[in-house]
Order: C-alpha cells, then structure tokens, then sequence
C-alpha cells in the first residue's frame, strides 16, 4: 500500500473530476489517498455542492478531501462558500495549504 495526496491547483472542473476519480480508483486499489484544494480549485466546491455530485460528496464525507485553501478562498471571493461546505480551511503554508506534513509523513504528491 502506498500513501498518496492529491493537490488540486486547477480551476477546471474537468480537471478536478479526474482527480476525484484518480483519488476513487487509488483507494479502491487499497491505497490511502488525502486530497487538498488548493489555488483556482477552491472555487469549485460550491458547484459540485449544488449539483450534489455524488463522487465530491462520497470523498468529502469519507474524509479523504482533508480541506480548502484559507488564503485562496479569501482570495477568490469564495470564503463564505466554503465555509457553508463545512470543509476545513487550511493554512499551514503562510495561510495556504502545504505538502510538507503529507511529505513527512510518507505521502507521494500528485499535482492535478
């Protein structure tokens, strides 16, 4: 088993929903996989949140999205969105969110 975090800096949706499934399949491999929003990808919580995507929401609920940028999300105008999404802000990196304890803790880093 390896350990894996995926690190979303696109604001596609496309882009993001391909981590989401990477994320799914990983885990279904038996892996264990965290996910950080970070950059133009913490505006699209919001989105998947309405339309009630099924995949976000499992990953959410099961923990495996650990959280959302705290700087990026005020820096997009998005704070308040995700905050009504009860995903945790991040802020460990000069208030972004870092790899480095994923790092220390044996994680491999995938860049979305």
């Amino acid at each position: 088993m390896k350990k894996f975090l995926i690190y979303t800096m696109e604001g596609k949706k496309m882009c993001f929903l391909h981590a989401l499934m990477n994320a799914k399949q990983l885990k279904d491999a038996g892996h264990e996989v965290k996910i950080v929003l970070e950059g133009m990808s913490c505006v699209l919580p919001k989105e998947l949140e309405e339309e009630k995507n099924a995949l976000y929401l499992a990953l959410k609920n099961d923990g495996t999205i650990q959280g959302v940028c705290l700087a990026c999300s005020k820096t997009l105008g998005v704070y308040e969105d995700n905050a009504k999404t009860g995903l945790r802000f991040l802020d460990d990196m000069y208030t972004h969110a870092g790899v480095l304890d994923y790092v220390n803790n044996g994680y491999e880093v995938l860049i979305f």
